[in-house]
């Protein structure tokens, strides 16, 4: 019987991964049609991107699939062809990585889910069939010069702060499941408003976009393919960019280079920082910004607490591990400030 899932254990696997030579392209798609039987889908995929050495993370649900995968170079046509194989996929976009400086995936991880972006919506009169129309990245260019056009963020607190679009607005929060109700409740006023949606590859702003109609707004669009085809788009066809700072993309990268315009800071000593660290100490493992300077004096850590946890032996550590569900660990200033958020855009 074939093996349908990974059998040794991820260490190994991402050592072999660096060990590797052969050049990869970063990949991200998604699409939203019906799947009949998911787990079956699954098994399909990973039966035939395992043979091609794909590695990545690919959700797959009854409502479509959503998948960030590292292909090699010589087996991108077989993937492409592939996925265009399939009735639903013929032709679908596939979003290169901007930059392809290191590696992203070392495994892959194929996982039927109970929807491919997690929404929290439970309206049984909802559906993907209508949403926002798409525009691209010339299109959002024109519609960005009227002062009076919304462009709305619907990603999370920690993405926004490294990169966004000029005079974007936050939604902030953790989790996009979070952000539509919020999205609703803070534009009610605005249901006659072009409004603008974006993401990072496009999959949260589409959902997002529908939701916003079905919610009685009346002019709503998303950016295709999200930031990372908008960035693209705009250095084949020369266009500005509107983009600053980061990108910050969910692989072992963190974040691609948009700009070097820096506008976050490390959360440690507020010195102008971009570059997001998980907390060496493994019983914390937060997700947070941190400098060069912080990064030797704390070892990495993230508060001195942290650093004092590595100074134990192995088996102190596990025991401070143990039962621990961290959940989504991430330094967030963005709750501490919604009170005060004014929901503008930018000056």
């Amino acid at each position: 019987m074939a093996t349908l899932h990974n059998r040794i254990s991820r260490k190994e696997l991402k050592l072999r991964a660096l060990q590797e030579q052969t050049p990869r392209n970063t990949l991200s798609f998604y699409a939203y049609f019906p799947i009949e039987n998911p787990k079956v889908f699954r098994d399909e995929w990973y039966l035939q991107l395992n043979q091609w050495k794909v590695y990545g993370r690919i959700y797959v649900a009854e409502e479509g699939i959503n998948a960030q995968i590292s292909c090699p170079v010589e087996n991108f046509d077989h993937l492409k062809q592939f996925i265009y194989d399939h009735q639903h996929l013929n032709g679908l976009r596939l979003n290169k990585a901007v930059e392809e400086k290191e590696n992203s995936f070392y495994v892959l991880d194929i996982k039927v889910r109970s929807k491919i972006v997690a929404d929290g919506i439970e309206d049984p009169n909802f559906s993907m069939e209508r949403k926002g129309r798409y525009v691209n990245a010339m299109e959002f260019n024109e519609m960005v010069k009227d002062p009076q056009t919304l462009v709305i963020d619907m990603r999370n607190h920690y993405e926004f702060e490294v990169g966004r679009f000029k005079n974007a607005i936050e939604i902030p929060s953790d989790t996009f499941r979070e952000q539509l109700p919020m999205a609703d409740a803070m534009f009610q006023d605005k249901k006659e408003t072009n409004i603008i949606m974006y993401c990072t590859g496009g999959i949260r702003c589409e959902k997002a976009s529908a939701w916003m109609l079905h919610k009685g707004y009346k002019n709503v669009f998303h950016l295709e393919g999200g930031i990372i085809n908008y960035v693209n788009q705009s250095r084949e066809k020369g266009l500005e960019n509107h983009f600053i700072g980061k990108n910050f993309v969910f692989d072992e990268r963190l974040g691609e280079r948009i700009t070097e315009d820096i506008i976050a800071h490390c959360h440690i000593c507020g010195t102008p920082c971009d570059y997001h660290v998980n907390c060496t100490n493994s019983s914390c493992h937060l997700l947070f910004i941190q400098c060069d300077k912080c990064k030797i004096a704390l070892n990495g850590c993230c508060s001195n607490s942290c650093k004092d946890i590595l100074t134990l032996d192995d088996e102190e550590q596990k025991k401070l591990r143990k039962g621990q569900d961290k959940g989504r660990n991430v330094f967030n200033k963005a709750k501490s400030r919604m009170e005060s958020l004014s929901h503008k855009p930018e000056s």
